[in-house]
């Protein structure tokens, strides 16, 4: 009798972890009961955008990595309003707000109240690799809405300018390592940028006068064509000069031959531990005698960028989850571009 109450028990137990009440993390399949056609309504929503956009992918991405980096995971950056994330200079030119409305319009429909705006901001991040030859995974899921969204919040984003040992600082504080902060720029894969994001590195570096030395000859020669001297700076630049729309390693082997197009990015080289992973993803053997022992501990060989890529992206989109039922700034929005 004893035993048979036991196994009861841990059969209720099991049926409770996997039904679609929040826990304390999140998980994979959490709407396989509640929602099934959550994650194809949200692949389909981002499929049928980047047939019409090829842009989209990335967009999607950079505003996943916007919403992890501040308050956490929650949706937040999706909110209007005169000083919500959305206002932040650092935020400007953030896209993609449509697909995450179209898709929780979707699945409002037929499972109202149910799916986050996290959830399928995360969701759609995975889908826009995916759809751009990149890895596919299967995102854990459970995450809860945040009330608050505040462009003050926003200072404390990575920046394009900040200095290597700055960026490594922001990434360890959101218990992502040096390995992720790579791998996650690696991301630039499929980006774009204006000229006037960049265009001090072409002709006033550190106001010299002259370009960025960290920048190869041949890179400054192709973006000043790009982006000429007097130009507005509104012009469109691929940050992977080789395959702008697909997923691969060549924005690695960019940045390793000085063709970076974002200082944050070239500044992965001038740190001995980033430039470790930048060679090590991009196919390239890590020379001397330290390289060796850092190859040695890593594994040795050129690793797939694609599932490691993959793993730090799950670790991204849980930062800071809201997942708890009881937490007073969490919700499941009705609309992601506003609070209930």
């Amino acid at each position: 009798m004893l035993m048979m109450r036991r196994v009861m028990l841990l059969t209720v137990v099991m049926w409770c972890m996997s039904s679609s009440s929040r826990s304390m993390a999140t998980r994979v399949g959490f709407y396989d009961r509640s929602c099934p056609p959550a994650e194809s309504i949200v692949k389909a929503t981002v499929r049928a955008h980047t047939q019409a956009d090829i842009t989209i992918p990335a967009a999607l991405l950079r505003l996943h990595f916007h919403d992890c980096f501040v308050r956490g995971c929650d949706g937040s950056v999706l909110i209007d309003g005169p000083n919500a994330e959305k206002v932040a200079s650092a935020n400007q030119g953030l896209r993609g707000f449509e697909v995450i409305d179209e898709a929780k319009a979707k699945i409002e429909a037929m499972c109202p109240g149910i799916v986050s705006c996290a959830d399928i901001l995360a969701l759609a991040a995975q889908s826009a690799v995916e759809l751009s030859n990149g890895p596919s995974w299967r995102v854990p899921l459970g995450r809860l809405d945040g009330t608050i969204s505040s462009a003050f919040d926003v200072s404390n984003m990575p920046s394009p300018t900040d200095p290597i040992i700055v960026i490594k600082e922001k990434f360890d504080e959101k218990g992502l390592s040096e390995e992720d902060l790579v791998l996650l720029t690696g991301a630039h894969t499929i980006g774009q940028t204006d000229c006037g994001f960049f265009e001090y590195r072409l002709y006033n570096f550190q106001e010299t006068g002259e370009a960025d030395p960290s920048m190869s000859t041949q890179a400054q020669t192709e973006l000043r064509n790009l982006c000429p001297v007097n130009g507005d700076g509104s012009n469109r630049v691929a940050l992977d000069r080789g395959s702008p729309t697909t997923f691969d390693t060549s924005f690695f082997k960019n940045v390793n031959g000085g063709f970076a197009v974002l200082e944050s990015d070239q500044s992965l080289m001038s740190d001995s531990s980033t430039a470790l992973y930048v060679r090590r993803y991009g196919g390239k053997k890590n020379g001397g005698i330290i390289g060796g022992i850092i190859g040695g501990i890593l594994g040795g060989g050129s690793p797939s960028f694609g599932p490691a890529f993959a793993r730090s992206m799950v670790k991204m989109s849980n930062i800071d989850v809201k997942v708890d039922d009881n937490d007073d700034n969490g919700e499941i929005r009705r609309v992601c571009s506003r609070v209930n």
